[in-house]
């Protein structure tokens, strides 16, 4: 029999969009955040960067609302760029008041600057900003006594109640695998607020954790809300080239202080593709970058900081240092080897100004969402400041419906009695392992219709497997990501086939132009066959 939990709101995910939420709900509700592992499994924990906001006297809101809108491509919703451009200020303070400590040049913060970005106004804690944050929400959670903090929790599906019979569509909960105990939980909420991340791990390549499998997407797709844009995969120009490196980003800070790209040989070779060059947003940059290494048939391009002084690079990125020197790369002193990697999804469940999706009851912030707010390319740094304004906004308007009383029946445990063990996990393996080289080379950072296509053959083809894996056997860890990189990789795959045009990331070599009207691609509910959706005893 399955356990059972109950809380006023779920939040699934426990990086900066649903923590900042829950710390604002613990005043007034009691909250639960679920997390795949510990801390570090959130790419919040990873971001280096910083977070923009305009802090500057010499800054505006008008020029990064501007910087925001070029960089999307014609894709952005211009009234959610204001809003978040102008609630960043706020943003700020609220984590300086809870003890996030940014950088500071004398009594000032220090800014630097990144791609695409007009002025400096990208706060940071050295090259670590992500983990200063995560940790400092992380320790204020810990503390309130209306937060509960559960680790080592992978989340199904969302509960629909009108999936049950006789109810009104509203979302009432999940079924979440406790990954302790291999036994699935249910855990019933008035609220559910997904928090989950991206989807980049769809990807053989990725700067993200393994944790960004698209969970929240494929989630709320089945639960039956619209996904938009889903095409537009923002692949991180810089990611450290070696054997024993595992997944590291090397900031665009970098590039943002000085740091040049060079070929083998060592010339440069940005100025040939965009006047910006090395400041030029991300989807020029990565393009470049693909370009250079398929033309020369090189392992990698160069990230070449060595002409600031070492004292400079050393107080600005330590941890890119570090890590590099752990490698035997002196970075005051020789070039980094660097690649590209999928690194930020830039679509995802359809929300509007205060995170609700097509389910009511349902949320959604941070990267899982797509707001308006990023159009065809993120704009850097834009990201941690969206899971903030929109963790907040999410957390208001919930706030403002805790006095409604809700009629929620008791859920339906999770059925195991007809499915066994698998002994065959070997073919989990091989599919996950399929999924993400296809996708690789057939959706990555340039694409062609018949790429496409073939890959869409075999996500057909992964379907059926994973379909007859789902039904009969208990559901892992692995079956239950598989599952949902899955339904990402249709959605995209779908999603770029709709698009007839190359725009901010999506570069089609069969359309290559850029049409004259700029439209989103959204993916409606029941468009795409989907796979089984609960195994609820009756």
């Amino acid at each position: 029999m399955s356990q059972r939990f109950s809380t006023d709101v779920l939040i699934i995910g426990g990086g900066a969009a649903g923590l900042c939420a829950a710390l604002q709900l613990a005043e007034h509700a009691r909250v639960t955040v679920l997390t795949k592992g510990g801390v570090t499994s959130a790419s919040t924990h990873w971001a280096q960067g910083g977070i923009a906001a305009v802090t500057a006297a010499e800054d505006t809101f008008g020029d990064h609302v501007e910087d925001t809108l070029v960089s999307g491509a014609g894709l952005c919703d211009e009234d959610i760029v204001n809003m978040t451009v102008a609630s960043a200020p706020a943003v700020i303070h609220r984590l300086s008041s809870w003890g996030v400590n940014f950088d500071q040049e004398g009594n000032e913060f220090h800014l630097t600057r990144e791609g695409g970005h007009s002025q400096r106004r990208i706060l940071h804690v050295a090259d670590a900003t992500g983990r200063a944050i995560n940790e400092t929400l992380t320790a204020r959670a810990l503390d309130h006594p209306n937060i509960e903090l559960m680790d080592d929790r992978l989340a199904i599906d969302l509960i629909n109640l009108s999936r049950l019979g006789r109810y009104p569509s509203r979302c009432a909960g999940a079924y979440v695998l406790n990954r302790s105990t291999g036994h699935v939980e249910v855990f019933q909420a008035r609220f559910v607020i997904l928090a989950t991340g991206g989807a980049s791990k769809v990807y053989l390549y990725t700067s993200n954790p393994d944790s960004s499998t698209g969970d929240g997407i494929a989630m709320a797709w089945r639960a039956g809300c619209r996904v938009a844009n889903m095409e537009f995969n923002q692949f991180h120009p810089t990611c450290l080239y070696h054997p024993h490196a595992g997944s590291y980003l090397i900031s665009e800070a970098v590039r943002g202080e000085g740091g040049v790209l060079r070929l083998p040989d060592g010339s440069r070779f940005m100025h040939k593709f965009d006047k910006r060059a090395e400041l030029a947003p991300r989807d020029i940059v990565a393009r470049a970058i693909d370009h250079e290494i398929k033309r020369l048939g090189a392992d990698c391009v160069y990230l070449d900081i060595s002409h600031r002084s070492k004292e400079f690079i050393l107080s600005h990125f330590p941890n890119i240092a570090q890590r590099c020197a752990d490698l035997g790369i002196d970075i005051s002193k020789e070039p980094i080897p660097v690649v590209p990697a999928a690194h930020y999804t830039c679509g995802g469940v359809v929300v509007d100004q205060h995170g609700r999706t097509d389910l009511p009851n349902l949320y959604a912030a941070g990267e899982v969402s797509y707001t308006g707010l990023h159009g065809a390319n993120r704009l850097a740094s834009n990201s941690l400041l969206e899971c903030l304004v929109f963790g907040h906004n999410a957390a208001e308007k919930i706030i403002s419906q805790l006095d409604r009383p809700f009629d929620i029946p008791i859920l339906p445990h999770w059925d195991e009695s007809k499915v066994t063990d698998s002994d065959e996990s070997v073919v989990i393996a091989h599919n996950w392992d399929e999924l993400r080289r296809f996708m690789w080379d057939y959706v990555g950072i340039v694409r062609t219709n018949k790429r496409l296509a073939r890959a869409q053959h075999r996500i057909d083809l992964l379907k059926q497997e994973v379909n007859e894996y789902y039904t009969n056997y208990r559901v892992n860890d692995d079956l239950i990501e598989l599952r949902n990189l899955l339904h990402v990789a249709e959605l995209i795959v779908r999603s770029a086939l709709k698009r007839h045009e190359s725009r901010g990331l999506h570069y089609n070599l069969d359309f290559p132009e850029t049409g004259e009207r700029a439209q989103d691609t959204i993916m409606f509910p029941g468009s795409i066959d989907q796979l089984d959706i609960l195994k609820p005893s009756a």
